[in-house]
């Protein structure tokens, strides 16, 4: 395993957080001004400031060991009722997927049909640029029924996880991905998979575009282009302040599935998308 213990995180507003040892020792400046879905975070941020983030972060690392040995793995609860780990567990739980290819700190890229696993690693989970293999966290994955691609280097690499999800037998397999180009290898050597895309908060027209036409989920984040995309084809929106769009009839009925499954008190109409929320990320980029 490296020697060095370090974890990149793209956090709320798409900032680039480094965090070394269990400890923040960078933070960039933020590309959007304010996030409803932030200010409900367990610690919120209020405004978009790079203090705020970094007490956020910090807040994660003491709260369940975020990138560090005690990393808490396990989560039953929704965070919030369409957001990616959701609607994968959920699927996984009544049986539409048989295993979730994610991605965690201190692990990188595994495999798992652990509908608590997918929760407790991706529902606390930001964007992860990178990550070093943490011993403990592995073993605490391992054990609660994951499959690390490479526990030596925790690389990420979401089209080698899913060639291993495959060589394990499964063949409805979901995978998340936050780069339009991997969504795109995925569905061409995967043409069965389903694919979700997260963490796209400034990603280009050109990548929009992209994303749109390889995934079958895609999380809207603060993206204008993943909106104006993703409304020229998607058969349904959840949600309105951060929407998710299913781009196919596989991503509808995950949605769907989430939506039976919830006791929350829902509103299904149809509409030209997308419909904006009342509240929503400031400024779209």
């Amino acid at each position: 395993m490296s020697d060095r213990d370090e974890h990149i995180i793209e956090a709320a507003g798409r900032c680039r957080v480094v965090v070394r040892d269990g400890r923040v020792v960078e933070v960039g400046e933020p590309q959007i001004e304010d996030c409803p879905l932030a200010r409900r975070f367990a610690c919120p941020i209020r405004e978009m400031t790079p203090d705020a983030i970094r007490e956020n972060i910090e807040a994660r690392i003491r709260a369940f060991g975020m990138c560090t040995p005690k990393r808490e793995v396990l989560a039953e609860p929704d965070f919030v009722l369409f957001g990616a780990s959701e609607l994968l567990s959920g699927s996984v739980r009544q049986g539409l997927l048989d295993a979730a290819v994610i991605v965690s700190d201190g692990a990188g890229t595994l495999v798992t049909r652990n509908p608590a696993l997918i929760q407790g690693i991706g529902g606390r989970m930001s964007g992860l640029l990178k990550t070093s293999p943490i011993r403990e966290v592995i073993a605490r994955i391992e054990e609660n029924g994951g499959v690390v691609l490479d526990p030596k280097t925790a690389a990420i690499d979401q089209v080698a996880g899913v060639a291993l999800a495959a060589t394990l037998g499964y063949r409805r397999i979901a995978v998340t991905t936050a780069v339009a180009a991997e969504a795109a290898a995925i569905r061409d050597r995967f043409p069965d998979v389903v694919i979700v895309g997260v963490h796209l908060t400034g990603i280009s027209r050109e990548d929009a575009i992209q994303m749109t036409g390889a995934a079958d989920l895609v999380t809207a984040c603060a993206s204008r282009y993943i909106r104006e995309e993703a409304a020229k084809t998607a058969l349904l929106q959840a949600g309105t302040s951060i929407p998710v769009f299913a781009m196919t009839r596989a991503g509808k009925a995950i949605v769907l599935a989430k939506a039976e499954e919830t006791d929350q008190p829902l509103i299904i109409h149809g509409a030209r998308l997308p419909v904006p929320g009342s509240q929503s990320p400031e400024p779209l980029c």
